[in-house]
């Protein structure tokens, strides 16, 4: 990796290569599967197959799919493929809905690792000497040492600041002055407000690319971050059971999609009722085969994302459209099937309405109720009457667009909690 323009030969390499090389690794992971993790024996009995049944890429479809129930099943260390002692790190998930999952990697998988964050973040215009602030956190997610390593990998000055301290952020911004950002897109908002309230322009700072991931966002906050910031947005998609950030990356040159490398992750789309395996093109839940993992294999895991395969454009792997939402993140209002990430496009389109809002779901007698908390910008709605206006607005919006009816409070400015991770969007009183 000799400069932000220089691409590996895979990059380019024609679908026959690809699907060649793919075949052949699938085949190698799964054999590694099956022989050294006893739940992938059981299951593979189970379903009736064998690795020897793997002759094509299409027969992937006959295995059966790993899940997180399974991760936690079998934890701590029950997925693992090779001797503990081989593993070299462990990381795992928050475990805020039961047991974390937990993920082990060898030296080579931590090599490819930070290989593929490298390749993600000259897709995204970085390349050798650039500065970049990792305001990920470190510890057990892993976003804060997958952008580390990567970064590092490429050659550019680290700065491992993780999250929180969001004064301190801007003052290193200020004083060190990184050409690239590695933070969560809400985060990335929160840091934006913390320019203004200590009298600085955002737009002014040394940033000129921002590699966002680690929760769906949409294009029209896309927009908002580089109307803000005046810096290049661009998604990368990853997730810890299948590796972490840098699974799929967007390149800055066309903006359209997180490029899935297809060279170590095998994707699938299924009609997330059935299973049953969808055309590139058709929306349903994002699966991942592992090509290369040693220490951990995943096979056909459903990652709940929704989502669609689309074909090539800037690299020779297809890419993945922006996450609508998941699959166990969908709500259900009134028999109408809505989506955090849907609510997020109206609140952006809706003037004078900032970026920070929560949805609250309550109970209306036998029926769930749903209202948006949002506060407004600045002084854009400083009466009552604007503030009504533009509830009303947003509300229209989603009931003519979703086809549900929404309750919507403006808010003060600075109101509504702030996060310096992942954004908490919904909170569900139906139960409390």
């Amino acid at each position: 990796m000799n400069g932000a323009t220089d691409l590996e030969p895979i990059e380019r390499a024609s679908v026959d290569e690809l699907r060649g090389l793919q075949l052949e690794r699938l085949k190698g992971s799964v054999r590694h599967a099956y022989e050294n993790v006893a739940h992938y024996r059981r299951s593979f009995t189970a379903h009736g197959v064998h690795p020897d049944d793997l002759q094509s890429l299409e027969d992937l479809a006959k295995f059966p799919f790993l899940n997180k129930q399974d991760f936690r099943d079998n934890y701590p260390f029950g997925l693992f493929a090779v001797a503990r002692e081989r593993v070299v790190r462990i990381h795992a998930s928050s475990g805020t809905t039961g047991k974390p999952t937990v993920v082990g990697y060898t030296a080579g998988d931590i090599d490819n690792w930070a290989n593929l964050v490298a390749r993600s973040i000259r897709a995204a215009g970085g390349g050798p000497g650039d500065i970049v602030h990792v305001a990920y956190g470190y510890g057990l997610f892993t976003g804060g040492l997958g952008a580390h390593y990567g970064a590092e990998r490429l050659g550019c000055t680290v700065i491992p600041m993780s999250g929180g301290q969001t004064e301190k952020q801007v003052q290193l911004i200020q004083d060190f002055r990184p050409d690239i950002i590695m933070v969560t897109p809400s985060y990335m908002l929160n840091i934006a407000e913390e320019f203004v309230r200590q009298g600085l322009d955002p737009r002014a700072s040394s940033l000129r690319i921002g590699i966002f991931g680690a929760e769906p966002w949409t294009e029209a906050m896309r927009a908002g971050i580089e109307d803000r910031l005046a810096l290049d947005a661009v998604d990368i998609y990853g997730l810890s059971e299948v590796m972490g950030p840098g699974v799929a990356s967007e390149c800055v040159a066309t903006k359209d999609g997180p490029v899935i490398w297809e060279d170590h992750f095998y994707p699938e789309i299924i009609d997330p009722h059935t299973g049953r395996v969808l055309g590139d093109g058709d929306e349903g839940e994002l699966v991942f085969t592992s090509l290369t993992k040693e220490a951990l294999p995943v096979i056909r895991y459903r990652t709940r994302d929704l989502t669609r395969l689309l074909p090539p454009t800037a690299r020779s792997m297809r890419r993945m459209a922006k996450i609508t939402g998941r699959s166990d993140d969908m709500l259900i209002i009134r028999g109408v099937n809505v989506f955090p990430s849907q609510i997020e496009e109206f609140v952006l389109r809706t003037t004078g309405l900032s970026p920070h809002y929560q949805l609250e779901l309550t109970k209306d007698g036998h029926l769930d109720a749903l209202t948006v908390h949002v506060e407004c910008l600045g002084e854009a709605l400083a009466s009552e009457d604007s503030r009504a206006r533009a509830g009303r607005e947003l509300a229209h919006h989603v009931k003519s667009f979703i086809g549900v009816s929404i309750a919507v409070q403006v808010h003060d400015p600075g109101t509504i909690e702030r996060s310096a991770g992942k954004a908490k969007r919904l909170v569900d009183r139906r139960r409390s």
